[in-house]
C-alpha cells in the first residue's frame, strides 16, 4: 500500500495527477493489480477516483505519501553517507528498509543524515575512518 501512495504522491507532484497506466508501468504490476490497490486507497479515504480521468490524492493520502517519499530519501541519504556507493544496492536496501523501520529509529536515522548535512567535516572524518 505505501509503495502504491508513495508512487502516486511522486506522480502528483511531477504531472498533478496519477493514471492507473503510469502507476503500473512505474511499479512493474498489472493495471488490474492497481485497480484494485486503488479501489482499497479508495475506501480508506487516501485516494479518489475517477474511470477514465485518473487518481488523485485525498489530503489524508497527500499526508501519508509525503511522509512516505520523506521517510524514502532519509534511508537514500544515510546509505549514501555511510559509503554504500552502488545506486543499485542503495535502491534495494531502502526498499527492504523502509517498511520493517520503527518510526523512532527512523527519526535516529533522520537526525543522523541531517547532522552529517550540517557538518559534512564530521562526515570525511567518518568515511576516512571506513578506509
Amino acid at each position: 500500500m505505501e509503495d502504491y501512495l508513495e508512487r502516486i504522491y511522486e506522480l502528483m507532484q511531477e504531472k498533478g495527477y496519477a493514471r492507473v497506466s503510469d502507476i503500473a508501468s512505474s511499479l512493474d504490476v498489472q493495471p488490474p493489480s492497481v485497480t484494485r490497490m486503488i479501489q482499497r486507497l479508495g475506501e480508506a479515504d487516501f485516494v479518489q477516483y475517477e474511470k477514465y480521468r485518473g487518481v488523485v490524492l485525498t489530503q489524508k493520502g497527500e499526508d501519508l505519501g509525503r511522509q512516505i517519499k520523506n521517510r524514502h530519501q532519509a534511508l537514500e541519504d544515510f546509505l549514501r553517507m555511510i559509503g554504500v556507493d552502488d545506486e543499485s544496492i542503495v535502491q534495494k536496501d531502502v526498499e527492504g528498509i523502509e517498511h520493517h523501520v520503527s518510526p523512532q529509529t527512523m527519526e535516529c536515522i533522520s537526525g543522523l543524515v541531517r547532522f552529517f548535512a550540517a557538518n559534512p567535516e564530521v562526515l570525511s572524518a567518518f568515511r576516512a575512518s571506513r578506509r
